[in-house]
């Protein structure tokens, strides 16, 4: 090999070498440092349970490591068919969530809109609102069963009444003047909610969507927990019987992240769709 190949393959080295440093220097430089100092937490965390499992210190019985919870995602789906569950428990939660908004957000117009409205239906929902929930799960089981309905009910008891207060906080922000120019430009009364009231209160709904997100999953876990025939809160009450810690802390993790994705796509749905509305 001649001594220019030679000097010419040392300066393709040393050139990739320079651009390969310059990028990560880049991408660090990209990257915020508190991004960075947490990943680190986490992974110090990780790494620290691991070892504490892996040594005895701690009993696998109350703690799994992170690569027990790895290997008990593919078991949770072929063994105890989590699609099945983890659907269950979604549609349970949709059915809730939804008929909660709609029901919620239309009270809510109702109570900002009307003051008579408001005057008569404020006591009732505050005191249906101040019902301890636990208490009246049984009476639930007993009037509706194990089925369908009874989750349904229990998480629209959970999500109903945020959606009411927060529809009306976001109307009380409406500006009056607005609905005054609205009325005297011949608007009628379903014209000044869609195109006034609606867009107005949208941020302080979407905050309750926001908000039910979790919570809807939540109050399902709650009613699968309590009396199910399926769901994935079925399934962990099984999976604690039988003292499955890997399997319980995989499906914490599933559902934890799974409320993540909604609240996330929920702040997508309001960048891009519901302010745009406000501001048209």
């Amino acid at each position: 090999m001649s001594v220019e190949s030679i000097e010419s393959a040392v300066d393709v080295q040393t050139t990739t070498d320079r651009d390969g440093r310059t990028t990560l220097r880049s991408l660090a430089a990209k990257l915020p440092w508190i991004v960075i100092i947490q990943i680190l937490v986490v992974a110090a965390i990780l790494l620290g349970v691991q070892i504490a499992v892996d040594s005895g210190a701690v009993k696998r019985i109350y703690l799994a490591s992170p690569t027990q919870i790895l290997a008990a995602f593919p078991q949770l789906f072929t063994r105890e068919n989590l699609l099945f569950h983890l659907s269950v428990t979604l549609a349970e939660a949709g059915v809730g969530v939804g008929i909660s908004a709609i029901l919620g957000i239309a009270t809510g117009i109702a109570m900002g809109l009307f003051p008579k409205v408001h005057r008569f239906l404020n006591p009732f929902l505050i005191w249906f609102m101040a019902i301890p929930k636990v208490t009246i799960i049984p009476l639930l089981t007993l009037y509706l069963g194990l089925g369908f309905e009874h989750k349904v009910f229990i998480i629209f008891l959970f999500c109903y009444f945020l959606f009411v207060f927060n529809t009306i906080a976001g109307i009380k922000q409406v500006q009056d003047s607005h609905i005054k120019v609205a009325r005297a430009l011949g608007a009628t009364q379903r014209q000044i909610i869609w195109k006034v009231v609606l867009p107005s209160a949208a941020p302080s709904i979407v905050a309750a969507v926001r908000i039910e997100a979790a919570t809807c999953l939540l109050a399902t876990l709650f009613a699968e927990i309590v009396a199910s025939k399926a769901g994935v809160g079925n399934l962990l009450n099984k999976l604690s019987g039988i003292y499955d810690t890997a399997g319980v802390f995989a499906l914490v993790i599933l559902v934890t992240s799974i409320a993540l994705l909604i609240i996330y796509l929920v702040d997508l749905v309001e960048r891009r769709v519901l302010l745009k509305w406000k501001y048209v």
